[in-house]
């Protein structure tokens, strides 16, 4: 827990204005030393605005950090490390190519005295050294790109410990993680405050919040709400100190007219991704595909969307037997996909809100091969007011936007083509409570309006709270085919884990 000693780190008064953005006003914050201080807000809140200036990469334009009582400016990200202060992000950037040793000592390599040269085996067996102190199950020599995201975010931390690190902050570290992967995170990051390390946990997630932090400070709009015991807070106080007021029901599941099937998978398989996958879904359904990081949940939804077609199988639409060799194909089709990196996959950054959404359905803004602006940025305008996109205009660029926001232009993106089955994967991946809500009630919009949703998710409450059917996998098989409402969250993570589950454990398919 955390001590009654002075602060390891403080900021007081601090602001920071960006052209036409007020992004931190008068903040302050004070961290102790072997604490895990949560830190919440919603996107746009201000908390990478404030990891930005910790580590040097911004200065503020008022007020100050204070280290061990100590006035500091660090004027970069490697002065920081310096004097002990490391972050780990929610996208790892690592040196996919180089091994694991390389990127734990990347700027503070391991050289030979003389000639300065690297020392290759002191790399390596110090690298280890970190490793095994982590309980990590790979090597040094292992190449970064092949590790999975947790093992990659366990590199993270020893890359922190190697710098000797007093303070780490974490950014969204559970994001891409499973329940089972971000168990073992919670208990290196327990094992660091009880060394005496000092963290700063940001996360989106309750459960993060109430397995690690000792306190938790809100931050709204870019000014300091207020600093809590954790103990001592709910998760409706939570909600109203993020967004300012209440959230009445994060899962608003209503109740919609199940129709006929739009969708049938029967037998798909792709060598080495998934086998013999078959599920339906039908118009107003939502049907949630879960397991394990790495259950091929997100390859079946590739293979559904044309962008690596199945070797075998058959996919019928409305009762018609469908070829998927390419995602023209499948918004052809009338299958939409919202994907999993909405940064890679899902938008072209550099481009204006208004393009991005459009871009699915030029077709329809078009004349003689030429496009009506006019019609096109009403259009754009229309889905993105639907969605409460918060940006002065839809001339914005997507990467100006949170990454609340920027979802949901994804969002707005596959509603500009008419559709007949949406696949949501991880819809709610990375988003602040009140953008998960609002994500939450555009689902049941589209399950209302008629569509088969397909939604991947790896977080239990958000399954068993949203859809109507599950379809459980492991290692790209179909474990169990469950109903809802009758079942629960043990049986569906025993799905997840066991994979000798027969998959006539189906209820009403």
């Amino acid at each position: 827990m955390a001590t009654k000693s002075a602060p390891v780190l403080e900021l007081r008064g601090i602001s920071k204005a960006f052209p036409g953005v007020q992004a931190l006003s008068d903040v302050h914050f004070d961290l102790k030393p072997g604490e895990i201080h949560g830190l919440m807000g919603e996107n746009g809140a201000g908390k990478s605005t404030f990891i930005k200036i910790i580590t040097g990469v911004h200065e503020p334009d008022e007020g100050q950090v204070l280290l061990d009582g100590e006035p500091v400016a660090f004027r970069s990200s490697m002065e920081a490390a310096q004097n002990g202060v490391a972050a780990i992000y929610q996208h790892v950037t690592a040196y996919n190519d180089l091994s694991v040793a390389e990127n734990i000592f990347m700027g503070h390599e391991k050289v030979t005295g003389v000639t300065r040269r690297i020392d290759w085996k002191k790399t390596h067996e110090e690298a280890s050294r970190l490793l095994e102190q982590l309980d990590a199950n790979f090597s040094s020599h292992d190449r970064m790109g092949g590790l999975s995201v947790a093992q990659q975010q366990i590199v993270e931390i020893a890359k922190a410990l190697s710098t000797k690190a007093r303070i780490v902050i974490m950014d969204e570290p559970t994001a891409a993680l499973t329940q089972h992967e971000c168990d073992e995170l919670y208990r290196l990051a327990m094992a660091l405050r009880e060394s005496g390390v000092a963290i700063i946990f940001i996360s989106h997630r309750m459960e993060d919040i109430w397995k690690l932090a000792d306190r938790v400070t809100v931050f709204r709009d870019g000014q300091h709400i207020g600093c809590w015991p954790a103990a001592d807070l709910s998760q409706q106080d939570l909600i109203v100190a993020m967004v300012g007021r209440e959230i009445s029901q994060m899962f608003p599941k209503r109740e919609v007219e199940i129709k006929d099937e739009v969708i049938r998978v029967e037998g798909l398989s792709r060598l080495g991704f998934f086998r013999d996958v078959s599920f339906d879904v039908r118009r107003g359904e939502i049907v949630a595909l879960t397991g394990l990081v790495g259950a091929g949940r997100t390859e079946v939804c590739e293979s559904l969307y044309g962008i690596h077609p199945a070797d075998d199988g058959h996919i019928y639409i409305n009762d018609k037997e469908v070829s998927l060799r390419s995602p023209i194909d499948a918004l052809r089709a009338g299958i939409g996909c919202l994907p999993e990196d909405r940064q890679k996959e899902g938008l072209v950054l550099e481009w204006e809100i208004g393009r991005n959404i459009t871009l699915p359905a030029l077709r329809s803004f078009s004349r003689l091969g030429w496009l009506r602006h006019n019609d096109e940025n009403q259009a754009a305008g229309d889905l993105a007011g639907r969605l409460d996109v918060r940006a002065p205009t839809i001339f914005t660029r997507a990467s100006a936007l949170s990454g609340g926001n920027q979802q949901k232009v994804v969002v707005a993106k596959i509603l500009s083509r008419s559709l007949k089955v949406i696949i949501l994967d991880e819809p709610t991946k990375g988003v602040d409570v009140a953008a998960k809500a609002a994500i939450h009630e555009l689902i049941c919009d589209l399950a209302e309006a008629g569509y088969g949703v397909i939604m991947v998710s790896s977080e239990m409450p958000e399954v068993l709270g949203m859809s109507d059917r599950i379809v459980v996998m492991k290692e790209g098989h179909v474990t169990a085919r469950l109903v809802t409402c009758d079942t629960n969250q043990e049986e569906i993570l025993h799905a997840s884990m066991v994979a000798d589950i027969p998959s006539t454990t189906e209820a009403g398919s």
